[in-house]
C-alpha cells in the first residue's frame, strides 16, 4: 500500500498518462478525506454522456491501479450538481501543471494555507510570526509600537499568541486591562452575542503620549474559564441556508469591526509561533500588508520555514500573493562576533527562499521579469533586518516603565531600528 506522500505523485502519473481523457472533462475533483482515501467528482452534466463517462471510468481504473486501497472501493466517482458549492469552505488547490484538476483535503482542522487571501484595503495589518518560539518576537512587537506611536501614530496591537498570551501585560498594567478579549469575542459571537463583549475588548497603552496604542488582549483582566473558551474559537458559526462562516473568517470580520470603531493607522498582530489554526489565519487569511518571520540561525528554523513554503507552492497562485509581503527578521543576534552571524543568517535564508520560492531566471531573460534577488540585495525578502540580543530588555518586568527614559529610547532605536525602519516605509507609502 502506497503512504500519503505518494499519494498525489501517483495521480500525476495517471494524468500524464489520461491526458486525452482529462481533455473531455471540463473539471475534476480529487476528493482527500481524512483517512487519506481518495474519491474522483465530476459535473453531474456529464452523468449520462456516454463518452465523458468511459473517460472517467478509464482515469479511475488507472488511479485504481496506482493508489489500490486510498483510492476508494465503492462510490469512488461521484457527480454533483454544483463543483463551485463543493469547493467552498474546504481547503483546496489546484494540482500543478493540471490548473483543472483540484484537490480537496477534507482536515480535521479547518486551517488553510494554501488559499492565501489579497492584501486588504485600508488599515496597514502587520503580522509578527515565527516558525519556533523564544526569538523575541512579541518584545519586538511591544517596542515598534511604541516608537511608532512615539511619532503620532495611532497603533492597534492583537495578541493572537492565544495559547500562550502575554503580549498584552508588557503594554499594559494589570489595573488597565480590558475586562474581555478576543477569545471572548470570538466564544459570544458563535451565539450573537458579541456586542455584549466587543466594546469592552480594547484598552489604551500609557507608554505613548503623542499617538496612541489600543492593546486588544488575548483574555480580560479576569481570564474567567479560558481553557474551556480556547477549545471553542476554531469553531465555525452557523449561518442561515445550512452555511457556515469559517473561524478565520469570523476573526476578520473581528479585525474589520476593530478598524472601523478605532480607526488605527497600523495593525501589529503577534502571531502564534508554528503551524496551527491561529498562524493559519494569521499568514492567510487576514490580508496583512507584511510578514516578517523571525528567524534565529538554526536547523530547526530552516527547516521549518521549508515546510511551510513548500507547502504553499502545491497553490501557485498562493505563492504568488504572498511571496512579496514575506521578510525575514534576524532575531536575537548575538553580542559577539555578529558580522560572521549575519552572514551565516543571510545565506541559509537566501538558500531558503532560492529553493522554494525564488524563480529561475533563463538565459538571455530580463532578470527583473522574474521573483528572484541577490544574495547581497539588502532590500530582498531574504536579507534579515537584524533585531540586536540585550540581556538588558530581557529582565525588564514590563516595558511601560523605563521607556521615557531617553537613555533607554536610544537603546531600543539601537536594538530595534531596522524593523522600526522597514514598518515605518510601509505605513509612509500610502
Amino acid at each position: 500500500m502506497i503512504t500519503f506522500d505518494e499519494i498525489i505523485p501517483e495521480i500525476k502519473i495517471v494524468l500524464q498518462e489520461q491526458t486525452e481523457n482529462l481533455k473531455k472533462i471540463d473539471r475534476l475533483i480529487i476528493n482527500r478525506d481524512l483517512n487519506g482515501i481518495v474519491r474522483l467528482v465530476v459535473d453531474e452534466k456529464f452523468e449520462d454522456n456516454a463518452e465523458v463517462k468511459e473517460a472517467i471510468r478509464l482515469i479511475g481504473q488507472r488511479i485504481t491501479a496506482h493508489l489500490g486501497p486510498r483510492f476508494a472501493d465503492k462510490n469512488n466517482i461521484m457527480y454533483e450538481s454544483s463543483l463551485d458549492d463543493l469547493i467552498k469552505d474546504v481547503p483546496n488547490f489546484a494540482l500543478k501543471d493540471f490548473p483543472k484538476v483540484i484537490i480537496i483535503d477534507r482536515l480535521l482542522a479547518e486551517s488553510d494555507w494554501t488559499n492565501v487571501s489579497v492584501v486588504k484595503p485600508g488599515t496597514h495589518r502587520i503580522v509578527f510570526y515565527s516558525i519556533k518560539g523564544g526569538v523575541g518576537r512579541s518584545t519586538a512587537l511591544s517596542m515598534v509600537s511604541w516608537a511608532l506611536a512615539e511619532e503620532g501614530r495611532k497603533v492597534m496591537v492583537l495578541d493572537l499568541d492565544l495559547e500562550s498570551p502575554g503580549l498584552s501585560s508588557s503594554l499594559l498594567p494589570e489595573e488597565k486591562c480590558p475586562a474581555y478579549g478576543i477569545v471572548d469575542w470570538l466564544i459570544e459571537d458563535l451565539v450573537e452575542n458579541s456586542e455584549t463583549v466587543f466594546p469592552y475588548i480594547v484598552a489604551l497603552s500609557d507608554l505613548s503620549h503623542n499617538g496612541a496604542i489600543q492593546v486588544v488582549p488575548a483574555h480580560g483582566k479576569d481570564p474567567g474559564e479560558y481553557i474551556s473558551k480556547l477549545g471553542r474559537v476554531w469553531m465555525s458559526k452557523n449561518k442561515p441556508l445550512n452555511s457556515r462562516e469559517l473561524w478565520q473568517n469570523r476573526l476578520n470580520r473581528l479585525l474589520d469591526e476593530l478598524e472601523k470603531k478605532w480607526k488605527p493607522d497600523v495593525v501589529l498582530i503577534d502571531s502564534r509561533a508554528g503551524i496551527d489554526e491561529v498562524s493559519s489565519a494569521c499568514l492567510s487569511s487576514l490580508g496583512a500588508e507584511s510578514i516578517l518571520l523571525f528567524a534565529i540561525d538554526s536547523t530547526q528554523t530552516w527547516s521549518g520555514y521549508k515546510l511551510l513554503f513548500h507547502h504553499w507552492l502545491r497553490n501557485y497562485d498562493s505563492v504568488r500573493t504572498i511571496r512579496e509581503r514575506l521578510q525575514i527578521v534576524g532575531a536575537l543576534i548575538p553580542e559577539l562576533d555578529q558580522d560572521e552571524y549575519i552572514a551565516g543568517l543571510c545565506e541559509n535564508a537566501w538558500n531558503l527562499f532560492t529553493d522554494e520560492l525564488y524563480e529561475p531566471v533563463p538565459a538571455d531573460e530580463d532578470e527583473d521579469a522574474y521573483f528572484n534577488f541577490d544574495k547581497s540585495d539588502k532590500d530582498a525578502p531574504h536579507f534579515p533586518l537584524s533585531i540586536q540580543g540585550n540581556r538588558g530588555l530581557a529582565v525588564l518586568p514590563n516595558l511601560y516603565s523605563p521607556l521615557q527614559q531617553s537613555a533607554v529610547k536610544e537603546k531600543i532605536y539601537a536594538i530595534f531600528g531596522q524593523i522600526i525602519d522597514h514598518i515605518k516605509g510601509i505605513i509612509a507609502n500610502e
